[in-house]
């Protein structure tokens, strides 16, 4: 359901709503939320409700620290798991300055942007996703272990699959707060699993990761189990990915329904080929991201193929309405919102240059993804595509010495 500001008002009048949560997400795709009560929703949509940003990596410094949040009225959410007496809410929020202007470095801002101004010229976008995440054992003090919740396999059943009812739960949880699941399974390391989501505009497709995060670490918690979205959480076993399905659709057409990629679908899909590398500190964003990428069976190759899995982008030989590619290098571990919208830009790019796709090459011809961090890093920076992409304050924030390769939460690389 789509909540205007009135809408969401007389929600939480009527539903017994006692807290609300504003959600953002930092530059490195952490999820910060402040609570307030009721009676200052009103205040929040209007004004916004102040905080110190000095204290959000990639926001501002301690000499000019004050932003507002203010809540996206149409992203109004119930949290099941909270009690349904005294109910809690949440909104997904954009950021601004004290004189109403956005904050140039709101990621899920400048997706919306980037969507709006490519409808404009005749173009949408329809994202799905694929992501993987295990689930481990906690130890008598309620702390995470290295253990695995099971030691099933791809597409393994119960009682070998022991995260059945934790997926079940997630995602009956996801369709109660608005988000569809496609599917959902166990995955090839022990310990697991994936769920996969329906289609839909590329901001609500941020969100909804956003959202899954949360729920998967709740719902995983109030099991007692410890979730970890770290790219490669056990040596020698399958890391977790985030593979990012695309459907470019241009006058109401899905282009990669053709089995032609001549044209903008093949543009598209050269121009994500021509900046991955540029874009992979974004994509991939901790040193444990690379343990991932230089697995053998991960997409560290720059190339392209119809059906092989291990190839960086893959096209299904499968066409209907719902066809699209699946960029499959990216992983959980850093911001949907940055991945999401970098990508997206990087094959307009390509449609706008007019980029002719590369012909099919065996892999031992394609150039590789970076093979660390730092080596990503300095690709990024030689490059032009950040600077044509991102704001000033978030390059600014980038080359700053001590945050251009941070320490990941705890658990998550």
């Amino acid at each position: 359901m789509f909540y205007t500001e009135e809408d969401a008002i007389q929600f939480i009048n009527e539903n017994d709503v006692r807290f609300i949560k504003l959600f953002f997400t930092d530059f490195y795709g952490a999820i910060k939320a402040i609570s307030i009560q009721p009676t200052e929703l009103l205040r929040a949509f209007s004004e916004g409700i102040p905080f110190d940003a000095s204290n959000v990596k990639g926001f501002m410094n301690e000499k000019k620290s004050d932003l507002f949040i203010v809540p996206d009225a149409s992203t109004l959410c119930v949290l099941p798991w909270r009690p349904q007496q005294g109910r809690v809410v949440r909104f997904f929020c954009s950021i601004r300055y004290a004189d109403g202007t956005p904050f140039e470095t709101d990621v899920r801002k400048l997706l919306d942007d980037f969507e709006q101004k490519a409808k404009a010229k005749g173009y949408e976008f329809k994202i799905g996703t694929e992501s993987e995440f295990y689930l481990f054992k906690n130890d008598e003090k309620g702390n995470p272990t290295t253990e695995p919740h099971d030691n099933a396999g791809y597409f393994d059943l119960a009682p070998a699959d022991k995260g059945e009812n934790v997926r079940r739960e997630i995602c009956l949880t996801l369709e109660q707060m608005g988000v569809h699941p496609e599917s959902s399974h166990h995955e090839a390391g022990p310990g697991q699993n994936e769920v996969d989501f329906c289609r839909s505009d590329a901001l609500n497709a941020a969100d909804n990761l956003q959202t899954f995060k949360i729920v998967v670490k709740t719902i995983a918690a109030r099991n007692g189990l410890y979730a970890s979205f770290m790219p490669k959480p056990i040596a020698e076993k399958p890391g977790n990915g985030l593979h990012i399905n695309i459907s470019l659709y241009k006058d109401g057409k899905n282009l990669f329904a053709s089995d032609s990629l001549s044209g903008d679908a093949g543009a598209f899909i050269a121009g994500i080929l021509s900046r991955i590398s540029e874009m992979t500190p974004f994509l991939n964003p901790f040193p444990n991201s690379y343990k991932r990428l230089n697995d053998a069976t991960a997409p560290k190759k720059i190339s392209w193929s119809y059906e092989n899995s291990t190839q960086l982008i893959r096209i299904p030989t499968f066409k209907n309405e719902n066809t699209g590619i699946d960029v499959r290098s990216p992983d959980s571990s850093g911001n949907p919102y940055l991945a999401i919208y970098m990508i997206l830009a990087a094959g307009f790019e390509g449609i706008e240059k007019n980029l002719s796709l590369p012909e099919l090459k065996g892999s031992e011809d394609c150039p590789v993804l970076p093979l660390s961090l730092e080596e990503a890093v300095k690709v990024a920076r030689n490059g032009d595509f950040e600077k044509k992409v991102l704001p000033s304050t978030a390059i600014d924030f980038l080359n700053s010495s001590k945050n251009v390769v941070c320490d990941p939460p705890f658990g998550e690389a």
